[in-house]
């Protein structure tokens, strides 16, 4: 093994326009750790990995990788040095299989003509699938998968380049609690190799679990980096966020009348005999592990996938919701778990983004009127704290935080009575989040009914006046958050 660090980076900047994403960022990776990257969304650690992985380039700065100068210009470069990224967005050939997505650009070959050996890589891919814990067939085709077994996959076609540096950015964002278990032991397999492993994640119990160093950004700017065993939870958060954040407290106010009564609901394959009530001035969480069935509960109540059987009633009054028109007229509207693929338009601005889906508010006759338009952005943007350098700048370049309350912006100006809230806070940082259940909190006081689906049960216990837990597609039990406790709703959600 060589002496000295694997990586090092020295004084890296990259501006976009009126963005300044780095600011002469420093980072020192020694071989055969785990580093963890922390800092709030907007702090530069995408921007950085992405330098790194060959997908940006700096505008100044030294990268040394074992020893060398290195200045990646494209993924193939970096991966050919030894350095492979999995992506918080997941970046998969939906039409092509497993196997094909694993091994592209490196395809086992055979014969003189090197024709690819098919049968080699689906054996090939069928071991690293094994490895990585994913119950996954190679010759499937990739978009027929969830979100989670596109993530093993992702882990998997990294390991296939057999890298010496292997960023992870937000791994477990969509992995169950055992499939999280199975790529921590990997991570400690990768370790005892010699690999080293770049770690991104908003989830201190696991930055404090599996790394050896830290290293903090802030505003694109290097704070500070040091032994993970030499910080504890507070400091780190205040080297993220440069402030103290309170606590929050669960809704648990007066509530009104019932808005919203499932009862019976069912859809095949996905969930059955749902019953429950959410009313005006409460939010309901819903908790339970991935594939129980929360999701398309919401998207069945919002029309999107409509139940089977059962009935939904608004305000005590049976309503027919066949699609999120039916609900948005009925003052339901939903915040899904895909904010990129579902909630927003990359290329637009915020601007048009806030309004796309009630440019009623804005128009004057048949015609938009601009000046209404950019009134309606402003008022959105002031009210939910959403920081962007104007509202002419286009939404993809803004942090997660701000594109979720963007997503959530979108949903309120339809002036719901009735939100459904499907991971809210998935892949923010710490003060994004805490402002996002803030956001829940003054929804709920001001008479809304808010239900929440999410894998966090912090959030839950956080936000919820009462919890209901799904298990299998059906729901195990309800649960008071001020007398269960976490151990309590996974027995549930468990349960046999």
């Amino acid at each position: 093994m060589l002496p000295g660090p694997l990586l090092q980076v020295e004084g890296l900047t990259r501006v976009f326009p009126g963005v300044r994403a780095l600011d002469g960022v420093r980072l020192e990776v020694a071989r055969g750790t785990v580093h963890a990257l922390v800092g709030e969304n907007g702090a530069g650690k995408s921007t950085l990995m992405r330098i790194l992985a060959g997908l940006d380039v700096a505008d100044s700065g030294m990268i040394h990788f074992k020893g060398q100068a290195f200045v990646p210009r494209h993924p193939v470069e970096a991966l050919r040095l030894g350095i492979s990224m999995i992506h918080q967005e997941l970046l998969p050939f939906p039409e092509m299989t497993v196997a094909e997505n694993i091994f592209m650009g490196h395809e086992p070959t055979r014969g003189p003509l090197g024709w690819i050996d098919r049968g080699r890589m689906e054996r090939e891919a069928a071991a690293l699938l094994s490895r990585v814990g994913a119950s996954v067939a190679p010759s499937r085709r990739m978009g027929e998968l969830g979100v989670a077994d596109m993530q093993l996959v992702e882990i998997a076609k990294a390991m296939a380049h057999r890298a010496e540096l292997l960023i992870m950015d937000e791994p477990t964002s969509a992995l169950s609690a055992r499939e999280v278990e199975s790529l921590f032991g990997l991570i400690s397999e990768l370790k005892a190799s010699g690999v080293s492993v770049i770690y991104i994640s908003h989830r201190f119990e696991e930055i404090f679990r599996i790394a050896d160093e830290v290293t903090v950004l802030r505003d694109g700017r290097f704070v500070g980096s040091g032994p993970i065993g030499s910080l504890d939870e507070g400091r780190l958060i205040s080297m993220m966020v440069g402030r103290e954040l309170g606590a929050g407290s669960s809704c648990g106010g007066p509530v009104g009348e019932r808005l919203l009564e499932v009862r019976g609901l069912s859809r095949r394959g996905m969930f059955r005999d749902v019953s429950f009530c959410a009313r005006g001035g409460e939010v309901v969480g819903i908790a339970g592990l991935m594939g129980a069935g929360r999701t398309g509960l919401l998207r069945a109540i919002y029309g999107l996938a409509p139940a089977d059987a059962g009935e939904i009633r608004v305000r005590g009054v049976v309503a027919r919701i066949v699609s999120p028109r039916c609900a948005l007229v009925l003052g339901i509207a939903l915040v899904g778990d895909d904010r990129k693929g579902d909630g927003l338009v990359g290329g637009m601005s915020v601007k048009h983004n806030l309004t796309l889906a009630s440019l009623g508010r804005c128009c004057r006759g048949p015609f938009i009127d601009p000046s209404a338009e950019d009134r309606v952005a402003d008022e959105q943007m002031a009210a939910l704290g959403i920081r962007a350098p104007h509202r002419d700048a286009p939404v993809e370049f803004l942090s997660g935080g701000n594109q979720q309350k963007v997503v959530i912006a979108k949903a309120l100006l339809a002036e719901p009575n009735i939100l459904l809230l499907d991971e809210p806070t998935r892949g923010i940082d710490i003060a994004a989040k805490a402002e996002v259940h803030e956001i829940i909190r003054g929804l709920a006081r001001s008479g809304k009914a808010v239900v929440v689906v999410s894998s966090e049960m912090p959030e839950i216990f956080a936000l919820s006046g009462r919890i209901l837990v799904m298990r299998g597609g059906e729901l195990s039990g309800e649960l008071d958050p001020r007398r269960a406790t976490q151990e309590d709703v996974m027995r549930l959600a468990m349960r046999n």
